[in-house]
């Protein structure tokens, strides 16, 4: 880690879990419609996957994370983003074959629409799994999400040698219905993905989401974004729910701004900052990130959200 970011060694480590993949990123007036060709204004390839855009975001927060990962050889130029942000790169793999990928449109509006290949990211053996789970400090983290296989055998080798477990399950998936779900000590979801998981209306208001998820996973800590809605924290052991506002922002790629939210909340959780602090850091870092175009490119600096968030007070 460079020197910047590296926090007091007792603080527990976050060992991330997650994909790496090489993101085509097309600039489009509108989202493609079927049948339709549609002429791009734009395009990059830049890192992206949900793993490594929490690891960035998590490392530039300021905090201690390192990466559990594996790419193509001829995409060994994306870790340098992970190293420059601060994050523990030692046991990321570079393997023959392909490089997980994605092909992401990006509209006018900021809304965007993704296509996901898993390549390196699904080919991880029990062998190499034991082998980071052995090494790995008790008492620390593990975050992961649904972008890697063996996601169920991660989490139980995880239980077993005392990590505490911070879900993602994005994509969502039937199969994560069927996890040790009740186990976790903290679980990340969006309105869709929580939608799915207790089986209700997506269009559901907040309150019907919170209540359903609380009776589906009591005793489990769960942090809802909703967007230009807000963010909902919900206690498992007091089930009170703690509520952040949006901060109002004009969006040009909302493309990895869940990542940069989850990044730094379990950076403000890391540096035992208590529920309220943590959606709010979150929240801002992630308004940030929105302004700008690009998953990785757009996840803000630790000084950036801190002058954000000077700014916002003064303003109130």
């Amino acid at each position: 880690m460079s020197a910047s970011n590296q926090p007091a060694s007792s603080v527990a480590s976050v060992y991330n879990y997650g994909s790496i993949n090489i993101d085509h990123v097309y600039r489009v007036p509108h989202l493609v419609r079927p049948g339709e060709t549609l002429s791009s204004t734009d395009y990059q390839i830049v890192l992206g996957g949900k793993g490594a855009n929490q690891t960035i975001a998590l490392a530039r927060a300021g905090g201690r994370v390192a990466h559990w990962g594996q790419l193509g050889r001829a995409d060994e130029w994306a870790l340098e983003t992970l190293r420059d942000a601060g994050a523990d790169i030692d046991d990321v793999a570079v393997l023959e074959g392909s490089s997980g990928h994605t092909v992401i449109q990006v509209d006018d509006e900021g809304e965007n629409a993704i296509v996901l290949f898993g390549g390196t990211n699904q080919s991880f053996t029990p062998e190499r799994l034991d082998e980071l789970l052995t090494g790995a400090d008790s008492g620390g983290w593990l975050l992961l999400q649904n972008e890697c296989n063996a996601v169920e055998a991660v989490i139980q080798k995880a239980l077993a040698r005392g990590l505490k477990v911070a879900f993602n399950p994005a994509p969502m998936t039937p199969a994560i219905r069927k996890l040790p779900l009740t186990e976790l000590s903290l679980l990340f979801v969006n309105r869709g993905e929580a939608a799915a998981l207790v089986d209700i209306d997506e269009q559901s208001n907040a309150d019907t989401l919170i209540k359903a998820l609380q009776t589906a996973l009591p005793g489990v800590d769960i942090v809802l974004t909703l967007g230009a809605e807000g963010a909902w924290r919900i206690d498992g052991e007091h089930n009170e729910p703690l509520y952040q506002p949006a901060r109002p922002v004009q969006a040009v790629d909302t493309t990895g701004a869940g990542d940069t939210f989850i990044g730094y909340y379990m950076a403000a959780l890391q540096a035992d900052h208590d529920a309220n602090t943590c959606l709010a850091r979150a929240t801002a870092a992630a308004a940030l990130a929105v302004q700008h175009p690009g998953a990785a490119t757009g996840i803000p600096t630790v000084e950036e959200v801190e002058a954000f968030l000077q700014i916002a007070d003064q303003s109130e």
